[in-house]
This record gives C-alpha cells, structure tokens and sequence, in this order.
C-alpha cells in the first residue's frame, strides 16, 4: 500500500474524494472493474540498468542514445513484482468514472472536444490521473496507482531488455507496422488531425504485452520531477522524491520526433498543467496529449 498512501499526500481541489457517488452506472463500474483486471500484466520484479542504456547495449557502439542529462548516470535498480495495465485510461474509461463519482465529463468544450473518442487515451492532468487510480483501488480493495518511474520504465523495457522503444520488436516507430499510419491517426478522433493521439490498442503490444507505451502521448508517473535523482536514487523500489514542484511523465506526442519516444526519456510537467506565459497569465498545455496507466503494487499475480 506505500505507493498509495505516498500519493494520497499530494493534494488537489478536484480529488475525488470531495465527490459523491451515484448508483446510475453500476453496471458500467462492473464492466469497467472486470476489464480493468482482465488486462492487468504481471511483471515479475528483478534488476536492471536505469536510464540511458546506450553504452552498454552492443547495438549502439558505446555511444548514449540520448544527449539528456536527466537519465543518467545509468544506475541498477530492483523491483519487486508487480502488475500493470496493458492499456492506457480510455474517455470511455473515465467517462464511468466521472459519472460514478458524480464528476463533469472531461474535456467536452473548446478544442479538447474534436480530441475525444471512447477508446483514445483521456486527456488527464495528473491529479486527475491520481484520482482515477485510486477510485479503483476504492473499488477493488487493490493497491492501485499510478506506476513509478522505475515500475514504467522495467516494464515498456520488457522487464529492462535493451528495447530502445517499447513497439512489438524494440525498434523506432515504422508507420503501418509497429505505428500508425498518418490516416490512422486522424481517424481515431472526430479532429482528423495527424497530430491526435490514435485508437489504443491498434498495434501489437511489447513483449510484455503492454500497448503503446511511451507512444501515445505523455504518461503520468507517481514520482516528483527532480533532474539530479539518477545520482541519488535508492538501488530498491525508488519512488522518486518526496516532495517538489513538477511530476515526471514519460513518452511523447506522435507530432515529436524518434528521440522523443525513447523508452529512457523522461520529461516533466506542472500537476495540473498550468503554465505561466511570457505575460504573466496562467494558461494550460494540452489536456488532450496527457494521459496515464495504472500499476496494483501487490507481488503477486491478480
């Protein structure tokens, strides 16, 4: 339950917890509970390097596969077990969630609305992806959350394998065969935009069995953003710092480019999304490129 209780302490004024449930959707919950642990993959816990794993995969000649400084030093890191949705957060997901919990519907106004579709990733920031997490959890009596930084990058790696990218055979995006095509993206959402993020689930998975990870947009991860953690993290079950301003996300938009998607890049984001422009306002990225997974940290599988 640590990783449960480690979050619980972050606060936000759109937890569920300030909501009340309905009894309308039931059986939808049902549906929703059954297929969320129809699709949990265990991960049977071990050790790996972290990180920039260029120099010492045989592929690379030595050289890092990424000029970032936040993934290294490449450091050893062991897990215990534990499992993980092989899909991201669906709208059609959320959306049970959000009427169950007596919640608005997310993103149904502006330009987040042409981005929508019931099985595109939803467009969370992170408490809302914290939230959801824990509604299972609510659910299930399971110790669901989000993934750790460790947890996600041991599993898109196929438990730490040299996989550079998390597609069905290791290797770079290549449209219509571990990637959408342009055509496919824009006909996952009523945007028919090539920039959208695409039907989950529309490629093979890793040989994990975990879809799109690092793929299909930015993915939400429990740990607080520190650049400097690498040096200083724990050799067992690191959970990223205990407190700061940004949280890490991992994986990218399909608009970015190849090292974008690198299994081992790590980014960071304000919690709810905010930025401050150049004028001083308060403005939000795009909710519609941000989204998540769930982890259950129990040792066994479910």
């Amino acid at each position: 339950m640590t990783l449960v209780l480690a979050a619980c302490g972050d606060g936000s004024a759109n937890s569920q917890e300030d909501h009340q449930a309905t009894p309308g959707n039931d059986q939808a919950v049902k549906a929703l509970i059954k297929r969320t642990m129809d699709n949990l993959v265990f991960v049977e816990g071990g050790s790996f390097q972290m990180g920039d794993f260029g120099p010492i995969d045989p592929k690379t000649e030595g050289l890092p596969y990424s000029a970032d400084m936040d993934n290294k030093p490449l450091h050893e890191v062991t897990l215990d077990s534990f499992s993980i949705s092989a899909y991201q957060v669906s709208y059609a997901d959320y959306d049970v969630y959000t009427e169950a919990t007596g919640q608005e519907m997310i993103n149904t106004e502006g330009l987040e609305v042409d981005y929508r579709a019931p099985d595109v990733p939803a467009g969370v920031d992170w408490y809302q992806a914290r939230d959801y997490c824990q509604w299972l959890g609510d659910q299930t009596g399971l110790p669901f959350a989000l993934p750790t930084e460790a947890q996600w990058e041991y599993a898109a790696r196929s438990r730490g394998e040299f996989y550079p990218f998390s597609t069905f055979d290791g290797r770079f995006a290549e449209r219509g065969k571990n990637f959408p095509t342009r055509d496919e993206i824009r006909d996952s959402t009523p945007a028919n935009h090539a920039l959208s993020l695409y039907t989950i689930g529309l490629y093979p998975p890793n040989p994990l069995g975990l879809y799109q990870m690092g793929l299909n947009g930015y993915e939400w991860i429990h740990d607080w953003y520190d650049e400097n953690y690498y040096s200083i993290s724990p050799g067992h079950n690191p959970k990223g710092p205990e407190s700061g301003d940004m949280k890490v996300q991992r994986g990218a938009s399909t608009s970015e480019s190849d090292r974008s998607l690198l299994v081992i890049r790590r980014s960071k984001s304000n919690p709810d999304l905010s930025i401050d422009d150049p004028r001083g306002l308060r403005t939000h990225s795009a909710f519609r490129i941000n989204t998540a997974r769930c982890a259950v940290n129990l040792p066994d599988p479910l």
